[in-house]
């Protein structure tokens, strides 16, 4: 009952936030943009552009969900709701999960509106995304927010302020969208042959960005494009267990990452 409460709470909250209209606004730019790219090319299957759409979306969604999630954490308690609401018979997991799910329907919302208005356009335009290829992008976008949603949730716990959930986040954001493969291959480089196979995977299980991307262009049929043998070694994205390993692998991510929370809020 007080997940749902709190769930409808950060709703409210979220759309009456002029940050959430800011990046919706930034979202529908960024889509109509995606539409440009996509209208320079027949898109089926995995081809270029359909690398550098996914690209482009890896390096906006899981910042814009970090810091509009982490920041609605952190107002908690620098405006002191949170302590008003402890004073209920409310526990921290429904607090939390209740904020998590709130946020999610925010984000997908906002997400959900910048694809919409970039099918529409295209409709007029005569230059519109395939369906198929929308509920693409919307699924691989979801998945983005509910993976880095957790992230967030841990960031704005451990965070006093905004200005270390901006910190935090920016710094999170660079460390798994952009140094990653630079630091993946200068570690490998330096551990025996026959380590690699296995602290390749389990570096790809620790960054959600990474094995989303690599699930989303296993089942767009490019998985050629890492090269033979790195394919060979994240086989599990394109065996018949995939999706099992997928689903697995996310619901285990969100999972730890707000049990985590929940326990540095209770310790806070």
């Amino acid at each position: 009952m007080h997940i749902n409460l709190i769930a409808k709470r950060e709703v409210k909250v979220g759309f009456r936030n002029p940050w959430s209209y800011s990046f919706m606004a930034l979202f529908s730019l960024f889509s109509l943009g995606l539409l440009i790219i996509q209208s320079q090319s027949y898109m089926k299957g995995y081809t270029y552009t359909t690398g550098t759409m996914l690209n482009l979306i890896l390096y906006l969604l899981p910042l814009m969900t970090m810091l509009l999630s982490s920041f609605s954490l952190t107002a908690e308690k620098e405006e002191g709701s949170w302590q008003l609401l402890s004073t209920y018979s409310m526990t921290t997991f429904s607090f939390l999960v209740g904020k998590y799910l709130g946020q999610a329907l925010v984000l997908v919302a906002i997400v959900s509106f910048g694809y919409g208005l970039s099918g529409v356009a295209g409709m007029l335009l005569g230059k519109s995304f395939a369906f198929s290829t929308l509920l693409f992008l919307l699924a691989f976008s979801i998945c983005l927010i509910l993976l880095f949603l957790g992230i967030a949730m841990l960031i704005g716990a451990i965070s006093k302020n905004r200005w270390q959930a901006l910190t935090m986040g920016v710094s999170i954001w660079f460390f798994y969208i952009l140094a990653w493969p630079t630091l993946l291959i200068s570690v490998l480089s330096f551990v025996p042959y026959t380590w690699i196979k296995p602290l390749l995977q389990l570096a790809t299980f620790l960054n959600p960005a990474e094995f989303v991307r690599i699930f989303s262009v296993a089942r767009l049929g490019g998985g050629s494009i890492f090269g033979p043998e790195y394919y060979k070694w994240v086989y599990w994205a394109d065996s018949p267990l995939g999706d099992l390993i997928f689903v697995a692998l996310s619901l285990l991510w969100i999972s730890a990452t707000l049990f985590i929370a929940i326990r540095v809020w209770e310790r806070r």
